[in-house]
């Protein structure tokens, strides 16, 4: 085993398709040029350790402890949920089957992928994983889909399962189509873990990155897409997609000549945009793809007040932006929650600046990002931001 190994994955947001995705439509989801970053050391203390300090958690199990978890068949690696190992690890850990936290999620998910990758090998290893992320939890920007992206490719490349990427000359890599199928597989187990049923767009996002179409099950990376400039607002209302999807499931069936309509313009909001994207990449971005773009933002926007799933502090962050000639929308649930504002080249810095100030004064916090950002990556630490190296070194 490699003595090291430092991982990342992005973020990911919902540009077009909110909502009506659920009912047989198109979405958009890109990935976001905010990261979560693992560091994996080999160690020789017998014990496997995970460090998670964005939520304050720093534990450790002996080797030996976990070993006896392993199934007696010696464990086969497959992607069908090991329900029994499941509930031997909420065991080891003291989580009823009720609890969600995501302290307790996260690390279900490490000790689930580590025993299952390893299984096979005989002895499990004693290692150190570390984490640390750009990423708000629980804002839906796939926080927990990143995690589990670079615990799929740390822990794959540890056992060697997929091959560990850097020469001497390289400081980032990426994997070929097969390993990047391998680790979309394995965090697709991790997001299982985490949410129960996920529909596997957000690790989908953190293994591939860019921009993927997502429609009846079926998700498809757009090749070739254009980095896009964006301003990512955190409300920091909190609300349940649960409560919300049902609320737009109420809506079609007391309406359904108006609704129906609704999600079905939706659908060609996303379409209309996948088309633009694509010229943008095949042609020079001109200032009228821009105005598409912008236009589309709005609308869409429009569309998901009717659906009910607006909130007034969604509403001020559209009034805060297009005072600054900026267009925003809600991105994900709704309900609160999080926007994006498109940013054209253009845009002059002190707008930028200005206008994340204005967010802030709101009580929202405020980056300055992209989407359509690298998936998964492997990473020498003189690659790695100094920041998240700086936090990983301490464990």
């Amino acid at each position: 085993m490699e003595p090291e190994c430092i991982m990342s994955a992005p973020g990911k947001a919902i540009l077009h398709g909110e909502h009506a995705v659920v009912h047989g439509n198109v979405a958009l989801a890109v990935s976001l040029n905010l990261r979560t970053y693992l560091r994996l050391q080999a160690t020789s203390t017998s014990k496997v350790c995970i460090n998670l300090p964005n939520i304050n958690t720093f534990l450790s199990w002996d080797v030996t402890k976990l070993q006896q978890l392993l199934p007696d068949s010696g464990g086969e690696r497959c992607f069908l949920l090991d329900a029994e190992l499941v509930r031997r690890l909420r065991d080891l850990v003291g989580v009823s089957n009720g609890t969600l936290d995501t302290r307790s999620m996260a690390i279900l998910a490490f000790l689930y992928i580590y025993l299952s990758v390893f299984a096979g090998s005989g002895e499990l290893p004693s290692l150190t994983v570390s984490v640390w992320s750009e990423l708000p939890t629980g804002a839906g920007l796939g926080s927990s889909a990143a995690y589990s992206v670079c615990l799929a490719a740390a822990l794959l490349s540890a056992s060697g399962t997929i091959p560990s990427l850097l020469s001497d000359q390289e400081s980032t890599a990426r994997w070929g189509e097969v390993e990047m199928e391998l680790i979309n597989r394995w965090a697709f187990q991790g997001e299982r873990i985490i949410h129960g049923n996920p529909s596997g767009v957000d690790n989908a996002v953190g293994t591939w990155g860019g921009i993927l179409r997502y429609h009846s099950g079926k998700i498809t990376p757009l090749n070739r897409v254009p980095m896009l400039r964006i301003l990512l607002t955190n409300t920091k209302v909190p609300r349940s997609t649960k409560v919300l999807v049902a609320g737009v499931k109420d809506k079609m069936n007391k309406f359904p000549s108006i609704i129906n309509p609704v999600l079905e313009s939706v659908n060609a909001v996303s379409c209309t945009c996948e088309q633009t994207l694509s010229e943008m990449t095949n042609d020079t971005p001109t200032p009228e793809h821009y105005n598409i773009l912008e236009e589309l933002i709005d609308i869409n926007q429009h569309h998901l007040n009717v659906m009910g799933v607006g909130h007034p502090a969604l509403d001020t962050l559209c009034r805060v932006t297009l005072a600054r000639g900026l267009h925003s929308k809600l991105t994900g649930a709704g309900g609160g929650g999080c926007g994006i504002t498109l940013l054209r080249p253009e845009t002059e810095c002190s707008v930028i600046q200005n206008t994340i100030q204005d967010l802030r004064d709101c009580g929202y916090d405020c980056w300055e990002t992209s989407v359509g950002a690298e998936g998964v990556q492997q990473h020498s630490p003189l690659a790695v931001k100094e920041e998240a190296l700086e936090v990983l070194a301490r464990y």
